[in-house]
């Protein structure tokens, strides 16, 4: 039997790539028994699919731009992680 933890990290990989049947099946079990791990991939999913569409949008919306002062912020803080 499969912990939250695993279950997660293997419902976030589904997003990805396909599971095997192995970890479909667990993953399966796990999800009818645990009410909360079914509620984290339910909101996965829906970010998924809010996140595409306002990506969509800011991508048509040419208004949304950032400053060279914002970009280079944002590039110094991803550097201290990446």
């Amino acid at each position: 039997m499969l912990s939250c933890k695993q279950t997660s990290l293997l419902v976030s990989q589904s997003l990805d790539r396909p599971l095997n049947w192995r970890e479909r099946w667990a993953v399966r079990v796990h999800l009818l028994i645990c009410v909360y791990c079914r509620r984290f991939k339910q909101q996965l999913l829906w970010m998924r699919r809010h996140l595409a569409s306002w990506q969509q949008q800011a991508a048509d919306d040419q208004s949304l731009t950032l400053s060279a002062t914002a970009k280079e912020r944002i590039t110094q803080q991803l550097d201290k992680f990446y």
